[in-house]
């Protein structure tokens, strides 16, 4: 019993450490998986711990921040986090607590473009007014200018490991630059240039960067899930006309949209990875950003054949 209790008050200490038998307590903590994930890559063979904080298949709009979560926060040397809606909660945290926080924000390393309302697509009702599109790392584009202003960020933190930092930077973003050159490859031999998406839209950014033309059930950061009969009758309208094959939902989604799509239709679905969170499996076999590009790249094959 007082074992089980050391270890409780360990844990409570030093709540950013992942591992209580690790010689350093050093942890840099991420609200969502792109955070870290370029993080653990920045400091890859430096003992230094990244931790997510949102558990694996667990929507990125559904966290609810708990106290053990705000310790680790608190005792971490880097907070990474997003800046957008899925986790308005952070003002509150930096405005509450007492301790001065080292933090990152995703948003600040790009240039923003705002959300869009298209044809067909449901908002959340209510006056419309123009916010900024939080999901900036879906652009390839984007996560090599984030890795880069990130390294720096956490260098400044530990810069007893500038150089390791600097290797393990450039070797990841010479990744992201094989899967973009990809991404265009594939996009420049081909005709179709529109993808439908029965979901939410969390990929401006990347549709953007590649000159693809879209149409969705609900902007990014939606609250809504279920499509009314007028989207859903857009929807499968756009996909006769435009001889859509294939249809995207994207990860942890329901897919009920798609579904009555698809028996009305009989394209196939797919799923588009934003890369806001992972499954639990996916997690616990080191999936990266880098790979779930790639899924992209074998999805938009299909999808724009």
């Amino acid at each position: 019993m007082k074992r089980m209790l050391l270890l409780l008050v360990i844990l409570l200490v030093t709540g950013c450490t992942l591992n209580v038998n690790e010689k350093s307590n050093k942890c840099i903590i991420a609200t969502s998986f792109p955070g870290y994930d370029f993080a653990r890559a920045i400091v890859k063979d430096t003992g230094i711990d990244v931790k997510l904080l949102l558990s694996p298949g667990v929507d990125m709009h559904d966290y609810e921040l708990t106290p053990k979560d705000m310790v680790d926060i608190e005792n971490a040397e880097l907070f990474i986090y997003v800046g957008g809606e899925s986790d308005e909660w952070v003002k509150k945290v930096l405005n509450t607590t007492d301790k001065k926080l080292n933090t990152y924000k995703l948003m600040d390393a790009v240039k923003l473009l705002d959300e869009e309302i298209k044809p067909g697509m449901e908002s959340d009702g209510g006056e419309e007014k123009s916010e900024s599109d939080e999901h900036v790392w879906t652009s390839p584009i984007n996560a090599i200018k984030i890795v880069e202003d990130l390294t720096k960020k956490i260098s400044e933190l530990f810069p007893e490991y500038e150089s390791i930092f600097d290797n393990n930077s450039k070797s990841y973003i010479e990744e992201i630059k094989l899967v973009d050159s990809d991404i265009r490859d594939l996009i420049n031999n081909t005709s179709k240039k529109t993808l439908i998406f029965a979901d939410r839209f969390p990929l401006l950014y990347f549709t953007r960067e590649y000159n693809l033309d879209y149409y969705a059930a609900f902007p990014g950061c939606a609250h809504e899930t279920e499509a009314s009969a007028k989207t859903i009758a857009f929807l499968i309208e756009k996909v006769k006309r435009e001889n859509i094959p294939v249809i995207f939902t994207i990860e942890l989604s329901s897919g009920n949209i798609a579904e009555t799509i698809k028996k009305e239709t009989g394209v196939k679905v797919s799923t588009f990875e934003t890369a806001h969170n992972v499954t639990k499996s996916d997690y616990d076999n080191g999936v990266t950003y880098v790979d779930l590009m790639k899924r992209n790249i074998s999805a938009l094959r299909e999808a724009l054949k």
